[in-house]
């Protein structure tokens, strides 16, 4: 696990010294070694956390015949398997890193094996005769890569926005068209970022540059659609994931350093728990057989109370921290710094904290992100099954629930249900509505993502299955996927997600709906698989994660958190400061939860002050 780094134009003066400074922002990222290559053309580098290979494994790694060399973050879990296959056909190894065969397997198939690969991964390939440069992001944006592009050519990139900020001469510009969208999804859902002229490479996409000419191409590799098959026997299907999720948790438990776990108590994380105290007991040289759990609790929750009582029955080696609202709130500039763009999700910071915790015991956990977009998992899915009951009911009837001149209860689902439902899903998160956003923002700024083609490219899948392909292609990028990238790389700590392992995907996208939600239930069949095997208490609960209770605690003793956003310059230039006094009166009154709409603008504020301030605080 590393971070990663380039620069790809040759009118940069001092290339040692700047591709130095752009590492040397991404240390926690991999704190224990680094590595460069620099030429005429390139200047290449890169921070690891050592996981495989630990002695010999340094980048950049080369080919045999020493014309192309790799930096690679990530980890390849079916790299002993495909290091066999190339042995077999006459290919000599340097070292026992999961690094050289990415760059062996492209050297022989081209961007061809992409599809061949187990894991997840960013890295960039480097032909020094050709000058010709790869870069490739893994299935479902696990882990992250940034570049830069200057008049349409690309001329840096990076596993971070901070790495390309360093580069002297850079002057940042805020992106208004990713804010007004991150108003709406609490996480920015534009290709583009928060910064001008800094874009992300979608998951599933290569670069291809040209040495040379500098002619560029950015392609999609693979794409994940539900292809439901009716013929499905539901029983050899549970035995199907069964096996397939323990192949995929013994494939993610390799490594050369201790191994643990996230475990919040709730049905996903319990799964993986079970099946990593399954694989340890097979391992009969392994000495402790128990594995090391983490949670985080907070002191007007009891989840942590959850995790423990699945811990006990699973005999896990169990350590759970609780915060206070003080710390909570201390460390969020932090945080905002390593994120890069805010995610406006309160339990990114409680992420962060476990993180820390977990990596003074192990250096690589594991965790349950993905079940729920695969699977089901999540309640608004069963909405539209809900739905089919008022269709009788006559819209004019609806629609004199919703002329009532202020709210009750159902009228926002009474909302929903005469309304398309592209009209309305964006995804599981939505904090300002568009009328909402329309009060907030100042002038016409607005560049709404392009949801309407995600579901043009969903076809006739059913809504709930529509719901599931918005969150996959944007949710479980944009939110989910970054909290879990970025909190635990803060505190140099690998997360791996054997839910979203590519077989495991390919058995999860032929689910009939009837497999996927019964009777009210989510995620049916997963919690039947593992009937027998976890605790009843576990398997019935609803999602849990890592919730936070910002609600109560943005309260009137926090005067700090309104002033810090009502005096911030962006806001006030940008936002109706009339507007927002009114939310936060309508909260700190207990007449309203605004606590999400107060929370992203706190983040943003903090956002602004950190990156174009440079007011750290920390």
């Amino acid at each position: 696990m590393c971070g990663i780094a380039g620069i790809i134009e040759e009118s940069f003066d001092n290339k040692e010294k700047t591709i130095e400074k752009m590492v040397s922002t991404l240390i926690h990222r991999g704190p224990d070694q680094d590595g460069f290559f620099v030429d005429k053309h390139v200047g290449l580098g890169m921070r690891r956390l050592s996981i495989i290979d630990v002695s010999t494994g340094k980048q950049p790694i080369w080919s045999f015949d020493r014309k192309s060399c790799i930096f690679f973050n990530g980890e390849i879990y079916n790299y002993l398997e495909l290091r066999k296959e190339l042995s077999e056909k006459g290919v000599q190894f340097d070292t026992h890193s999961d690094t050289e065969v990415i760059l062996q397997m492209y050297e022989m198939y081209g961007e061809k094996m992409l599809t061949r690969l187990r894991g997840m991964f960013t890295f960039c390939i480097y032909n020094i005769e050709t000058k010709n440069i790869f870069i490739a992001r893994d299935y479902f944006g696990i882990k992250p890569l940034y570049y830069l592009k200057d008049k349409n050519k690309i001329t840096a990139f990076a596993s971070e926005i901070k790495s390309i900020l360093a580069i002297p001469g850079f002057y940042p510009e805020i992106n208004d068209g990713a804010i007004v969208n991150f108003l709406s999804y609490q996480y920015n859902p534009l290709d583009e970022t928060f910064f001008k002229h800094i874009y992300k490479l979608p998951p599933a996409h290569y670069i291809k540059i040209e040495g040379g000419t500098g002619k560029t191409v950015i392609e999609k590799y693979w794409s994940f659609n539900f292809a439901e098959d009716n013929t499905l026997s539901f029983e050899k299907t549970k035995e199907t994931i069964q096996k397939t999720l323990e192949d995929s948790v013994a494939h993610h438990m390799i490594a050369d350093v201790p191994v643990g776990a996230f475990l919040s108590g709730g049905v996903d994380s319990s799964i993986i728990t079970t099946l990593m105290q399954k694989v340890r007991r097979e391992e009969k040289h392994t000495t402790h057989n128990k594995v090391k759990t983490f949670t985080v609790g907070w002191d007007s929750l009891t989840e942590g109370e959850e995790a423990k009582q699945t811990s006990d029955f699973l005999g896990t080696d169990h350590t759970e921290i609780k915060i206070n609202p003080d710390e909570y709130f201390n460390i969020l500039p932090k945080a905002i710094w390593h994120f890069d763009e805010p995610v406006a999700d309160p339990s990114a910071i409680g992420l962060y904290f476990v993180a820390r915790e977990a990596r003074k015991h192990v250096t690589v956990v594991l965790s349950g992100e993905g079940a729920d977009e695969l699977f089901g998992g999540y309640n608004i899915y069963l909405e539209p099954f809900a739905r089919q009951r008022l269709m009788w009911v006559p819209h004019r009837i609806l629609s004199l629930i919703l002329k009532i001149p202020f709210e009750i209860r159902g009228k926002n689902y009474v909302r929903r249900v005469i309304q398309k439902m592209e009209d309305w899903y964006i995804g599981n998160a939505v904090v300002f509505k568009p009328e909402e956003v329309e009060k907030l923002w100042k002038g016409n700024a607005e560049r709404p993502y392009p949801i309407h083609n995600l579901y043009k490219q969903a076809g006739q899948a059913s809504d709930s299955t529509k719901m599931q392909y918005i969150d996959i292609h944007t949710w479980l990028i944009g939110d989910i996927l970054a909290k879990a990238d970025k909190m635990t790389m803060a505190n140099s700590l690998e997360l791996r997600v054997p839910f979203l392992d590519i077989e495991v995907a390919k058995i999860a996208r032929t689910l009939p709906d009837a497999f996927k939600w019964s009777r009210g239930v989510t995620k049916y069949i997963l919690r039947e698989t593992f009937k027998n095997i976890i605790p009843e208490s576990t398997r019935n609960r609803k999602k849990l994660g890592f919730p936070t209770p910002v609600r109560d605690w943005l309260d009137e003793s926090r005067p700090e958190i309104y002033s810090t956003i009502l005096t911030n310059d962006y806001i006030k230039s940008h936002m109706d400061l009339d507007y927002i006094k009114t939310l936060i009166e309508g909260h700190t009154s207990k007449q309203v939860d605004n606590s999400r709409k107060i929370y992203l603008l706190l983040t943003l504020a903090l956002w602004y002050d950190v990156f174009i301030k440079k007011n750290m605080g920390f």
